[in-house]
């Protein structure tokens, strides 16, 4: 049965799109409406920190009322509060503590509503009878072109609707996506943990204290140096790419090349990795992982800052960047498909929402280092440390043995047991 991992690629692409859309759009509204950088800069601050407190909070309820329900219940929520926020404006009573008290909500809903989606893998896997890395690849294509697709569709709709339309579209495609996700997946059952050993006396079963189920999260996740490298791995690279993106990136433009080929090698490096993932969906149950992994980081991580760095002639930046957008759309399938082989079901929301937290937990300091480091060293200096950096964390795993066992596939039933 293949519909419910349809579905939620589908409703996974509408989501994404529209939060692609709002990424543009909120800034842009605030800079509309207030005329202050300062006030369109706290938009991020304030959706990332709730987003990321809400994942490591939320795993126990996503593991407690199931990832299906968790999702649809979020993308609801969700868009109502981004709903209210045109609504609020057209009427005048959209203050800026309110907005941001808005977007903070927005963020709060996001954080378990991405990770319940994640969780679901497992699940639609079973369902379509399909490899692990067959559904994290298709996801991980989903992801990529719909960070295409959002980013110019953002633009368009700015510059031919206005950026408070644009936003009402976003609201619409929290709940579209939510619709299909519901229709979709309705006949799918949650995934079963280990069987409780039989009680002693004949005593009414009591369910495990929220605290107790946040810790055992946190505990397995401890205990697994795979899973916990790869959480660190993630959370430092995803801080380096913020400071590339949002910085670097921007600054080289600046004095070089202008915002149209900016934007262009954007789309470069997004649609290749697309067309990565769409590979890795197709091959990645047969490709050995650790060489896949090594080579695919050291591919996507330092050439692309080393050109910027030293000038290159901008035909061979394009070409780096096709080449290592076309790599890094092997990675996540790999990471991700690793992840769901070893958490157990009935932990998965919680080690899966701690490690969300992880990868998203330095981003927002992301334009602070690149800023920093682009104002007392130069952006020369900036890239070439940024790339070493990005380097020695991806290849971390050359001299970890611990690394290697990516390339077991643990046995299910001994998974079960590992918390007992």
């Amino acid at each position: 049965m293949k519909l419910p991992l349809y579905g939620w690629l589908a409703a996974e692409t509408i989501s994404l799109v529209g939060t692609r859309i709002s990424m543009l759009a909120l800034p842009w509204f605030v800079l509309e409406t207030t005329g202050s950088p300062a006030k369109a800069g706290l938009i991020a601050l304030f959706e990332m920190t709730p987003l990321v407190l809400s994942k490591i909070f939320g795993g126990p309820i996503i593991d407690r009322i199931g990832p299906r329900r968790v999702a649809i219940a979020c993308d609801l929520g969700s868009a109502v509060v981004v709903g209210l926020i045109p609504l609020l404006y057209v009427a005048g009573l959209l203050h800026f503590p309110i907005l941001l008290a808005l977007v903070a909500l927005a963020g709060a809903l996001r954080g378990p509503g991405d990770s319940a989606k994640s969780s679901m893998i497992p699940q639609l896997v079973e369902a379509a009878g399909v490899p692990t890395e067959r559904a994290t690849g298709l996801h991980s294509f989903v992801e990529r072109t719909a960070s295409m697709l959002g980013a110019a569709a953002a633009g368009l709709l700015i510059g031919l609707v206005g950026a408070t339309d644009a936003i009402i579209i976003d609201a619409a495609s929290f709940a579209l996506g939510a619709l299909v996700l519901a229709v979709t997946t309705a006949g799918l059952t949650r995934a079963r943990g280990p069987e409780p050993e039989e009680p002693a006396a004949e005593l009414p079963a009591r369910p495990t204290p929220y605290r107790a189920q946040l810790a055992e999260g946190w505990h397995f996740l401890r205990r697994d140096r795979v899973l916990l490298g790869i959480a660190f791995m993630v959370a430092l690279t995803n801080l380096i790419d913020l400071a590339w993106s949002s910085v670097l990136m921007p600054v080289w433009g600046q004095q070089h090349a202008g915002p149209e080929t900016i934007g262009l090698l954007f789309a470069t490096f997004s649609g290749f990795s697309a067309v990565g993932s769409a590979v890795a969906a197709a091959l990645g149950d047969r490709m050995r992982r650790y060489p896949t992994y090594l080579a695919c980081f050291l591919i996507t991580g330092i050439p692309r800052f080393l050109v910027i760095a030293f000038g290159a002639p901008l035909w061979v930046v394009f070409v780096v960047f096709a080449i290592g957008g076309t790599s890094s759309g092997f990675i996540n399938p790999i990471l991700g498909a690793i992840q769901f082989e070893r958490i157990p079901a009935h932990v998965l929301g919680r080690v899966m929402s701690l490690i969300s937290a992880f990868a998203w937990g330095l981003m927002p300091l992301g334009g602070l280092l690149g800023g920093s480091l682009v104002s007392a060293f130069g952006l020369t200096t900036a890239l070439v440390a940024c790339g070493i950096a990005y380097f020695v964390v991806t290849m971390f795993p050359v001299i970890d043995p611990t690394w290697k066992q990516i390339e077991r596939r643990p046995d299910p039933a001994a998974r079960e047991h590992v918390l007992r």
